[in-house]
Order: structure tokens, then C-alpha cells, then sequence
């Protein structure tokens, strides 16, 4: 009954989020299965399955195996593979079962994900994620669309999710997320630039200041700038898939995406030369942007004097 509280959840995708929730949801005495593509991975199996083992979440070896007992079903995997996952798994659900995407793409996208739901009983619901979810864990806000959203709000109060109803349509929650990534990861993007150039011109700290003086409440001359430039440095391939997905977004309703494929360039492209110039491990550390601006720096001299 949609009713009754849910039990028995299977996420799809066991990364960051996906393990978050996962590890979260069976602490709170809930019947957790995942499935992950690394599990299938020669070099990855072994830590994902200790990662399962650690979050007392069941791994399972196939995705019908993960969602054949699930009342609700948490995709959370890449951009790049979120159509794929809603396809392969509206074959696999019956009536009873939900499926909830939670993955950062265009309103077409899930549109077209929830296509593949329309000839099932399984319910589909879209779900935007509208903050960072490590720091609030599950308690991290989420805008859910869809004619099954509203039953589904209701309902996830009792396992310890935050989600309100952005609209019955499919696509608004997704277009919500999409518009407000232009500017979040657009100003990611940006500290970037400027504080890696401010720092080769040895002008850092009067960038900062000005920025600080014009915009106390941010926090420039505080914290912001490394968690800015912290998030590209460890995400920002991911974080590079959702702009072109927010690009695409807004090619869907005519508007040219300047400023988002250019934030998506500029978040690979410092995954790009981290990777490259191997700037060293400060693993244990606080993150840094200075120490990372000049490990970079250091590096790609040291490449050109090679």
C-alpha cells in the first residue's frame, strides 16, 4: 500500500550519494540492496564490496537482482548513464515498486526516462537534488516531480528524507536544479579562473579583499574560496557532465548556453591538469587552493623545462 512505510530499498549506483544514502538508510534499520557496475570491475570489486560490508547495505551481482524485493528504487549513478539505468530498469519493476532518479540531467532526459515507465505499473519519479548531499546526508533537500510525487513526498519523511513536490510534470524539478547549476557551478568555474590567475600575478589577497568588501555575506574572505575551487578539484568531471546536461537544458528552450559549456570546459579542465601535472597527494589535509594553484604551477614548469 502506498501508505504504508517503506522497508526495502535498493539504490542503484553506489558512489558518493548513493553510498551516503545507502549506508544512512540501513542505519536506520531499513532493508538496503545496491548494485553498481564496479562490481563487475576487476581492480574495484574487492572495495566496493568492503564499502557494502562497512554501510551493512547488501551487494548484489546484477541489477534485477538488486531491485527484484525493492519498494523503492534510488538511481543514482552518472549523468552520462541515467537514461540507460531508467531503461534497464523499467523492465525489471512491477506494480508497488517506485523508481526515483536522482541523477543531475536535462528535463528531456527525464522525460524520456519516464517514457520507458508509461507501458509499466511501476511508478517514476523525478527527483532534483538541491544541495551538496555529504554535508546534510539524507536530510539534504530534494524537489521530486511527477503525477506519483506527491504519494511519494509523503512518504519519505519516515525514512529520513527531505523532499517536497516541485510539480506533477516531469521535467520541472530537473529545470529547477539545471538553471540553478548555471550560477553554482558557474561561480565554482569562475574561482577558478580568477584565483589560480590572481595567484600567478601575486595579487590574491586584493582580489579577495575586493570581493569580500562588495560581498560580505559570501564568505571570499573566508572559506568560500576553497570549498569553490575544492568541489571542481574532486568532482569536477562529474560536475562537468551536469553543465552539459544543463546546457542541453537550455538548448531545449532556445537559449544558447554560452556561460554553462564554458563552465563545463573549465571544470575538465582542471580534472585534465591535476591528472597530467600529478601535483602530489595531500591526502589527510585540509583542501587548500593555494597549495593546489602552486603544486600545478611547480609542475607545469618543471613539464616545460623537461
Amino acid at each position: 500500500m502506498a501508505s504504508e512505510p517503506i522497508q526495502h530499498i535498493a539504490i542503484v549506483g553506489f558512489g558518493e550519494a548513493g553510498g551516503i544514502f545507502g549506508k544512512d538508510l540501513a542505519a536506520r534499520g531499513l532493508d538496503v540492496s545496491t548494485f553498481d557496475i564496479l562490481l563487475h570491475s576487476n581492480d574495484a570489486r574487492e572495495a566496493m564490496l568492503a564499502k557494502a560490508r562497512e554501510s551493512k547495505v547488501r551487494a548484489a551481482e546484477s541489477l534485477s537482482d538488486c531491485v527484484r524485493e525493492a519498494e523503492l528504487v534510488i538511481s543514482a549513478v552518472t549523468a552520462s548513464s541515467a537514461l540507460d539505468v531508467a531503461k534497464d530498469t523499467s523492465r525489471l519493476l512491477h506494480s508497488g515498486q517506485t523508481f526515483l532518479d536522482i541523477n543531475s540531467v536535462s528535463p528531456g532526459t527525464k522525460r524520456k526516462m519516464a517514457g520507458h515507465f508509461e507501458k509499466t505499473q511501476a511508478h517514476f519519479v523525478e527527483a532534483a537534488v538541491m544541495a551538496a548531499v555529504p554535508p546534510q546526508r539524507l536530510k539534504v533537500p530534494m524537489l521530486l516531480g511527477g503525477i506519483h510525487a506527491a504519494g511519494l513526498a509523503a512518504r519519505m519523511p519516515s525514512i529520513g528524507m527531505n523532499a517536497s513536490v516541485a510539480s506533477d510534470r516531469i521535467g520541472v524539478a530537473s529545470a529547477v536544479k539545471m538553471c540553478r547549476s548555471v550560477v553554482f557551478k558557474g561561480l565554482e568555474a569562475l574561482a577558478v579562473e580568477s584565483m589560480f590567475a590572481a595567484r600567478r600575478h601575486g595579487a590574491e589577497d586584493a582580489v579577495l579583499a575586493s570581493l569580500a568588501a562588495t560581498f560580505p555575506e559570501m564568505g571570499w574572505n573566508g572559506k568560500l574560496p576553497d570549498y569553490l575551487i575544492s568541489r571542481v578539484a574532486e568532482h569536477g568531471k562529474r560536475r562537468a557532465a551536469e553543465m552539459r546536461e544543463a546546457a542541453q537544458a537550455l538548448r531545449d528552450v532556445g537559449i544558447d548556453p554560452l556561460m554553462a559549456e564554458a563552465t563545463a570546459e573549465r571544470q575538465d579542465s582542471l580534472v585534465r591538469e591535476i591528472a597530467s601535472q600529478n601535483p602530489g597527494s595531500h591526502a589527510g589535509k585540509p583542501f587548500s587552493w593555494r597549495e593546489l594553484a602552486d603544486a600545478l604551477d611547480k609542475a607545469a614548469r618543471a613539464s616545460k623545462k623537461s
